[in-house]
Formats: structure tokens, sequence, C-alpha cells
């Protein structure tokens, strides 16, 4: 078969267009229930992602919840390069930034700047609910 000047732009077309559809997706404006994101179960709780791309003003954004089991933690302190915003809801536990500890409950809100350490606990005897607002902003 001879590979002639229009096959090999159709093929390149093709490529790019597919490498475009493996791409996020970029997250529209929506009103999502709860019970309309599948949760996703872990060892330390219940997950839900309620979006995960980037946005007209975004490099990135994660919206989601987790309801972490009693004793638990999703991860040790880490870092990440997103900004976050973390809103208690239920229960109770323990936020760790920069390596103190601090006890919340219900309405304690942690925000962290990029790579600032930080963590959560679940020092109570139910459930800990919280929603977490992950975010990189496009570049200047």
């Amino acid at each position: 078969m001879e590979l002639n000047r229009r096959m090999l732009l159709e093929t390149m077309a093709g490529v790019l267009a597919a490498s475009t559809m493996l791409q996020a997706a970029e997250v529209q404006s929506v009103l999502l229930d709860p019970q309309q994101v599948s949760p996703e179960a872990h060892p330390f709780g219940t997950q839900r992602i309620y979006c995960d791309g980037s946005t007209s003003g975004l490099k990135r954004l994660v919206i989601g919840s987790l309801i972490l089991k009693p004793g638990e933690q999703p991860h040790p302190p880490h870092t990440h390069p997103d900004e976050e915003i973390l809103l208690v809801t239920e229960g109770t536990g323990q936020i760790t930034m920069n390596g103190k500890p601090s006890n919340v409950g219900p309405g304690a809100l942690m925000y962290v700047t990029p790579n600032y350490l930080h963590g959560i606990l679940n020092t109570g005897a139910s459930p800990m609910t919280f929603y977490f607002i992950k975010w990189v902003a496009k570049a200047a």
C-alpha cells in the first residue's frame, strides 16, 4: 500500500481527534444531587467525585465528598500543587496543617495553599463527612 500525502494527513487528523477525546472534558455548569454521583468504596470510607476536569478559568477542578470511617484517614498528611478547601459537615476529627493537629467538628473549614502539608483523621466514634474542592489555576 502506497502512503501518499493525503493518507498521511488523514491519519494524523484521526490521531489528533482521538487524543482530544481522551483528554478530560471541561467541567460544565451543573446541579448534582449526591444520588447522581457514584460512590467509590475504599477501606477508609466512601468517596464521591462530583467533577474532575478543566474549566474556562482553571487548569483543573476537583470537587468531592468523603464519609470517613471512625479511626481512619484517607492518606497520611501530604502536599500537592492544588489549592484546597475542606469543609467538615458531620462528625469529629483532627485536621493537621504543617505538622500541627487541631480538633475539628461540623462547620470547620480548612484552606491550604499549594504544596502545604495537611491531612485529616476521624477521631470520633461515628463517621465523619467532609466536602473538598481542589483547583489549579491556568498560567496567567
